[in-house]
């Protein structure tokens, strides 16, 4: 599982391409369930053993790989991206032991990668993610965007050619989380809180089974269902995130950073998935309610 970082503007792709392409790249696409007829089907896992096969998977460190806890089933699902072998799952069950029979293999299209009003294009370090949501702490304005777009830029343009200036990074956080604030320097930009033309009041998490809808610069805007919360993405190279909502919404490179919303309730920004807005796949968003908290800023 890769990030689908922002699109690179001019430059040579770097190592962080992958990133990249989870704000621009992630493509949302429902899951195909394995079928796996045992006894341990009917079987009923503790808490402990759910936390227990999850830490395994992470112990496992198969790159394209998310994983949550499915309150239904009483499962670990562990989603695996087109790039995963059966060597890997059997990699997977075996580390997790005893507990094997917790987990739920589902396939999605496409592979895990990182992707950058809301959801309009913003360029740095040759670039292009999209824009989350504005957002103020008293009279100081800023946006939110993804974590790995801040890693690869410190100030931000609305332009491909990085001569209009938006503004320069506070702080960005990534892997673990992925989320980054930018406050904003160029006294002349408005900065609404919208996402297009839809008014954004209020943040909250949004329950499995919404519909959401997320805005990019590459995709314009696309709707999903939430398929499970509190999910932990593998995107490789050591970049692992935790407490991810996991929906269908497609998302392609360059959307990375933008928003996941449903009427005027802010729920997520852009980090990942697989797939593209073609095809489908999945595609993982960092909850804004925690980027709020963090930063101590609020939108509306």
């Amino acid at each position: 599982m890769r990030i689908r970082r922002n699109t690179p503007t001019t430059r040579g792709i770097s190592r962080r391409s992958r990133l990249i392409a989870v704000t621009t790249g992630l493509v949302a696409a429902a899951a195909v369930a394995i079928p796996n007829a045992s006894a341990a089907d009917t079987a009923t896992f503790s808490t402990a053993q759910l936390k227990s096969a999850g830490s395994s998977v992470l112990k496992a460190d198969v790159p394209g790989t998310a994983w949550a806890v499915d309150s239904n089933t009483n499962r670990l699902v562990v989603t695996v991206d087109n790039t995963v072998s059966q060597a890997e799952i059997a990699k997977i069950k075996e580390q997790a032991g005893s507990n094997a029979g917790a987990l739920t293999i589902k396939h999605t299209p496409g592979q895990f990668k990182k992707l950058i009003t809301g959801g309009d294009a913003i360029y740095g370090g040759g670039y292009r993610c999209s824009l989350g949501f504005n957002v103020h702490s008293g009279s100081t304005y800023y946006f939110l965007t993804a974590g790995h777009c801040g890693e690869v830029a410190s100030t931000w343009y609305s332009n491909s050619g990085q001569s209009s200036t938006l503004g320069t990074n506070v702080s960005y956080s990534f892997p673990t989380n992925d989320f980054a604030l930018v406050r904003y320097t160029n006294t002349s930009v408005a900065h609404p809180s919208t996402v297009g033309s839809q008014t954004i009041s209020s943040a909250a998490t949004p329950s499995v089974g919404t519909t959401v809808y997320r805005r990019g610069s590459t995709t314009g805007t696309h709707s999903g269902r939430v398929t499970a919360l509190n999910a932990t993405v593998n995107y490789g190279s050591g970049d692992i995130v935790y407490g991810m909502i996991q929906t269908t919404v497609c998302a392609e490179g360059g959307d990375s950073g933008g928003p996941l919303y449903s009427g005027t309730v802010a729920y997520g920004l852009t980090s990942g998935g697989s797939g593209d807005c073609t095809s489908g796949g999945t595609t993982f968003f960092q909850p804004v309610t925690e980027a709020l908290s963090y930063y101590g800023v609020s939108v509306g």
